[in-house]
């Protein structure tokens, strides 16, 4: 074995710290959560222009499509038919067995992540939120969802009998045990006490998932409360056409009052002067946001999609009040996802 002289080392040592230093890694983007709506699929092409347009404003993101089946035309069916709060806890489960969201870490070790939500798809991420313990997300936002219920069930298609399946079932029989246990749209559909502007009585014993999720039975749940108020963000947008959503004014936490049509918003109604849900816990530190698109439900284009993903998504360091915009050249103010929610005819849009 040769040695090096004292020298030599001296002069390796000089050359060694002389040498640039390597540029540091960019900071990683945190996955991206997508829930679609009703009558949509995972693997459906319009969603995934979404997924590659994320990946497009901030390259590297893994995006993961949350869905309830492999086979996208089950995962439709399921959109429809199940058990919101079994499908709610089984993707809780499946994003915990992702081996790359598990290496998505917070400082407590809870699985960090954005979350996109379209139609009911948002309300759903809202509640894996707030139930799937272990899962940190930083970001939330929704498009067009019903967040505070809808007061009507979808015309469908001419030829969807999955839909008028789903649809006949509940006429009749919203609160049976039978349809809120098996039937998606109703586990959202909300009636109102005129009188005291709160759910009805039998929203409140019957409902199969809103009226927990939004905590708004007489025991609160601690839990539900903290998680939403962790949110860095929670984006709400509502489209200012829409007549699908009704009302519209769900995607806003709004009540809309169906004699008069008075709409109390959300910042007037109980469950934020309370703080049923955290709701105003995040809207006094800046992180509770509301945004208005024009077009009907589901009406997106590339531009205002480009720029909220830039200013909500992306890295965890990264400037989010600074508005990236894509470089693609290609959609523009073109629809991505509407052809992908008019699954039968023209004159039908899915929730």
């Amino acid at each position: 074995m040769r040695l090096l002289t004292l020298p030599a080392l001296l002069t390796l040592l000089v050359f060694s710290t002389a040498l640039p230093s390597p540029p540091p890694s960019p900071p990683k983007s945190l996955p991206l959560l997508i829930w679609h709506g009703l009558g949509d699929r995972y693997d459906a092409d319009g969603l995934h222009t979404v997924g590659t347009l994320a990946n497009k404003i901030h390259p590297g993101t893994h995006i993961y499509y949350i869905r309830l089946d492999d086979d996208g035309s089950a995962d439709r069916s399921a959109s429809f038919f199940g058990n919101v709060s079994a499908q709610v806890a089984k993707v809780c489960e499946d994003i915990k067995a992702d081996p790359q969201l598990a290496r998505s870490l917070d400082e407590k070790g809870g699985i960090r992540v954005d979350a996109l939500g379209f139609s009911q798809g948002g309300q759903f991420l809202r509640g894996l939120v707030e139930r799937c313990e272990g899962l940190s997300v930083r970001s939330l936002m929704t498009f067009g969802s019903q967040h505070n219920g809808i007061s009507e069930f979808q015309t469908c298609g001419s030829y969807d009998f999955v839909c008028k399946g789903a649809v006949a079932l509940v006429k009749g029989n919203a609160w049976t045990e039978y349809v809120q246990g098996r039937v998606v749209p109703a586990q959202y559909y909300r009636t109102v006490n005129e009188t005291t502007g709160r759910g009805s009585e039998g929203y409140l014993e019957g409902s199969g998932f809103l009226a927990d999720v939004n905590n708004e039975r007489s025991v609160k749940r601690g839990e539900y409360v903290e998680r939403i108020a962790a949110l860095e963000r929670f984006v709400m947008w509502v489209f200012e056409e829409d007549k699908t959503v009704i009302p519209k004014e769900s995607g806003w936490f709004a009540e809309v009052n169906g004699t008069d049509g008075v709409v109390t918003g959300l910042r007037e109604r109980a469950m934020y002067k309370e703080d049923w849900l955290g709701l105003r816990r995040l809207d006094e530190k800046g992180g509770l946001v509301f945004k208005s698109t024009p077009g009907g439900h589901m009406d997106l284009n590339e531009e205002v999609l480009a720029e909220a993903f830039g200013e909500y998504f992306g890295p965890e360091t990264s400037e989010k009040g600074a508005r990236l915009m894509p470089q693609t050249g290609s959609v523009g103010y073109a629809p991505v996802l509407r052809e992908q929610v008019m699954l039968v005819d023209e004159s039908k849009i899915y929730l």
